[in-house]
């Protein structure tokens, strides 16, 4: 999956690249992922820790105060529900260790991102810039159900269902960052940005008269309440920015 993701990404950059004869930047950036999710009344979740990858393209204006971009990334998304390792007792009095579990909910997300940014320089080859940008979201995987639910069957409806995952979002993406030159083609940057979802990440309707897995506390049925779910990324990113110069001669 992840091999046939890079490949999309690769073809689809290729596809971006300028075809005048203006100099412009291009390059790959990465970094860490904390996705936050909401999910109305239901059960409460923790952030996610993931990563993202991206491919970017930037053009160089005459006096690089301003610059507009395009880039393509590879991004996981989601919330986790994360329990701690505590002690418990069985009936007959015997002490068990219940150790710590993370349940994630991932999103793979392919983000293609168009948008503006600002530089002010602070040095002979460095800057600092703000950006913002409209971004447009495909779902092309997700990790929704723990891998061991079927050993807790009774357990599954509490989880979201594939079926109501939305495969296109749209968003935007806001930030800023550090940008240098190691050499007159060579560079980096370094970026912090956050990436609010306007549209939903998953739209599921309220599910009446289902089987209530602790009939202990309660009636045998209960409803699981609507969900809708929206991300909200906040993304730290490292890259290298190379040159692409084009000099005319007379």
């Amino acid at each position: 999956m992840k091999r046939t993701v890079l490949c999309i990404l690769g073809i689809a950059l290729l596809g971006l690249l300028p075809l005048g004869a203006q100099s412009f930047f291009f390059g790959f950036k990465g970094g860490m992922t904390i996705g936050i999710q909401e999910w109305g009344r239901s059960f409460q979740r923790d952030p996610l820790f993931r990563y993202h990858v991206i491919g970017f393209l930037e053009s160089l204006e005459p006096d690089d105060k301003y610059a507009l971009f395009a880039q393509l990334g590879y991004h996981v998304k989601g919330s986790a529900i994360r329990t701690y390792g505590t002690t418990g007792r069985l009936p007959d009095g015997t002490i068990i260790d219940i150790p710590a579990r993370e349940t994630p909910f991932e999103f793979h997300n392919i983000s293609l991102s168009l948008g503006a940014k600002q530089k002010f320089s602070i040095g002979t080859d460095t800057k600092v810039f703000y950006l913002l940008g409209i971004r447009g979201d495909y779902t092309a995987d997700t990790n929704l159900r723990p891998t061991d639910l079927e050993t807790y069957s009774v357990y599954s409806t509490i989880y979201p269902f594939e079926e109501y995952v939305n495969k296109f979002m749209f968003g935007a993406i806001a930030g800023g960052g550090l940008q240098w030159m190691f050499s007159e083609f060579v560079g980096g940057v370094l970026e912090f940005t956050v990436n609010p979802d306007f549209t939903r990440q998953y739209n599921q309707p309220e599910i009446p008269n289902v089987i209530n897995p602790n009939p202990n506390f309660g009636s045998n049925t209960i409803t699981i309440p609507e969900r809708q779910i929206s991300n909200v990324t906040f993304e730290i990113t490292l890259g290298l920015r190379f040159l692409r110069k084009v000099v005319y001669i007379d």
